[in-house]
This record gives structure tokens, sequence and C-alpha cells, in this order.
């Protein structure tokens, strides 16, 4: 009896797993593996402390809990890291890049090396909306923008080249507006803020973000900005007001363009919607997460949300510009 009984628990338990399978939960696709987001611009910049902070908190959002660690792919105002995105990282999700904002209208004025196609790219979105101002130091005889308009000597302004803000900025101010604008040239940004603090120059153009600490503590003057505001700098006057006819404001305003994704991160052409999906949520948590948040303004970061479909449109209205505008354009933006 006692076998009759264990024989038809054995046979009860067999048909069981045939008849009513076991399901074990699949692993999700991150779990164990890890993450790298490329910066194309150098240690220690705004891109690149944005980067590292996404790093450390987009993981608690993702399945599995990938690790995510920060490289530098420095070089040719980021259409390097652009043309690795696009050619040579896998669509996988385990390459995301954090280019400068000016990759797009490198592409839109047809820069030389350019191999991708911001279009294509699979966007999270960006980290921030950051005006773009012009700055002197305060012992400058200077106090509002039509100060600068009759200079007979220059501003000797840093930059880090010409295809970064602190030099397309200004250089459409001197060659619109009139203003008496000479470059010294800098390894960097923050290299330029310590030659203005030095009084090796007298100011830079670059983001509020970069620049305020110079502000907040007395050692810098706004005198203008770009079409975006932001908290603090409304009632500076915007290139583009100033400018008196129609080619040369919508000239300023693609420049401004950039400004509204000026912390973008992409992912390589052709990555499945379901892993880019994956991404772009936990991408749009961290930027709300209030540690993250709270860390931000520690590293004097200002965090804004710009959702994938918002990038998408800045990028549509770039590239949908009349053809005299983006060779005009061209002119003057080199990359």
């Amino acid at each position: 009896m006692k076998r009759e009984r264990l024989y038809l628990c054995v046979t009860f338990f067999a048909l069981s797993i045939v008849i009513f399978p076991v399901v074990v939960p699949a692993a999700p696709y991150f779990e164990g593996k890890r993450i790298t987001i490329s910066v194309g611009s150098e240690a220690g910049g705004g891109y690149d402390r944005m980067a590292r902070l996404f790093a450390k908190y987009m993981p608690k959002y993702i399945p599995g809990k990938p690790v995510i660690i920060v490289d530098n792919m420095v070089g040719a105002a980021s259409r390097i890291l652009a043309n690795h995105i696009s050619t040579v990282a896998k669509p996988d999700g385990l390459s995301i890049g954090a280019p400068q904002r000016g990759v797009p209208l490198a592409q839109v004025t047809k820069a030389e090396g350019v191999r991708y196609d911001v279009t294509k790219f699979g966007w999270l979105g960006s980290s921030a909306v950051e005006s773009t101002i012009l700055i002197l130091r305060t012992e400058l005889p200077y106090k509002k923008f039509d100060d600068l308009r009759s200079l007979k000597d220059p501003i000797f302004l840093a930059a880090a080249g010409t295809s970064t803000t602190d030099y397309q900025f200004p250089i459409l101010l001197k060659e619109f507006l009139g203003i008496n604008i000479k470059f010294v040239m800098y390894p960097s940004g923050s290299a330029g803020r310590l030659a203005m603090e030095r009084k090796e120059v007298d100011g830079q153009a670059g983001s509020l973000t970069a620049n305020k600490p110079l502000i907040d503590r007395g050692a810098a003057r706004a005198f203008v900005r770009g079409r975006v505001s932001e908290a603090g700098i409304e009632q500076l006057p915007v290139d583009e007001d100033l400018a008196t006819d129609k080619k040369t404001k919508m000239i300023m305003a693609m420049r401004s363009s950039g400004d509204l994704i000026a912390r973008p991160f992409i992912l390589p052409p052709g990555t499945p919607p379901e892993i880019l999906n994956v991404l772009r949520d936990a991408f749009a948590k961290a930027a709300k997460d209030p540690e993250l948040l709270e860390e931000s303004k520690k590293i004097a970061m200002t965090v804004t949300y710009v959702p994938p479909e918002e990038c998408i449109k800045v990028l549509n209205e770039i590239f949908s510009q009349p053809e005299d505008v983006i060779k005009e354009f061209g002119k003057y933006m080199q990359f």
C-alpha cells in the first residue's frame, strides 16, 4: 500500500511538471552588465560632472541595477564622440553618449568630419536648459550692454576654441552688433575663467551655470544673453532682439537652439525600442530624484529634464531653416 501511494505521488508530480511547468522569471536584461557614458569633453567640466551625476543615480531606476561608468572621449567639439556612437558603439544599450550641445549645428553646417545623423540617435533627452551669457570683470568701467557699442579699444575674451559657445556667442555680437572683441584662446572654459580672475582677459561668454559663481561673488557682471532665459537674468537684453534685420535674428536664434538641449544624452542608432524605453524611463526618473537634485547644487549644476520628444522638436527646427540662413550661419559657426 505504501509502495502504491509512493508510486502515485511520483506519477502526479511528474505529470504536474508537464502540465503545469514551473515558470522561472527571466533575469533583467541589464543585470550584471556595465554601461559606459562617454563624454565628449574634458574631465571636470560641466558635461563631465553632469554625466557622472546621472551615472550615480540612473542604476537605481534600471531593472537589474547595472554599473554605470564614465569615460571621456575628447576632440573635435564632440564630433569624435558622436561618430563613435553612430558608427562604432553597439546598439545594445550599454553605450551612452553625452556630447556637447553644438553637435547638431556641426551637422547642419556640414562641418568636416561629421559621420553621424543626430536625427537617427536614440535620444534619452537632455538634463539641462542653459542660457548663454556674456560676462565682464566688474572693475571694468562698463555697466550695461550699450556701453560696449562704442568701444574704441577691444575687450579681450577668453575662448576654448572656435567650436565652443564661448567663441560662437560673442563672434555674432562682433560681426552683427559691432562690438569690438578680440579672443584669447585657452585649453578649456575653466582655464578661461581662471584667466579672467587673474585679469589676463576682460571676460568670457558661456553658460550661466558655469559663470554664476563669478557673478554671485561680485567678480563679474552679465551684459547680454541668448534667447533662453533662467532665473536672475530675465532682464538682460537678448542678442537677437538687438539685431536689426530678420536674417541676423534667425542666425542668432539658431545658435540659441543648442541651449534648449544643453546637456544631451544619446544612444546608438538602431537601439531596440524596449531597451531605449527602459533607459529613457530611468533617465527621466533620475532627473527628478530628490537626492540627485540636492547633489547637483553641491557641484554647481542645475538639472532641468528635457524629454526626448522636445529634443527632437528642436532638431527639426534646426534642420528646417532656409538654406540661405544656414549658409550664412556656417560662415561664423566653425566646428
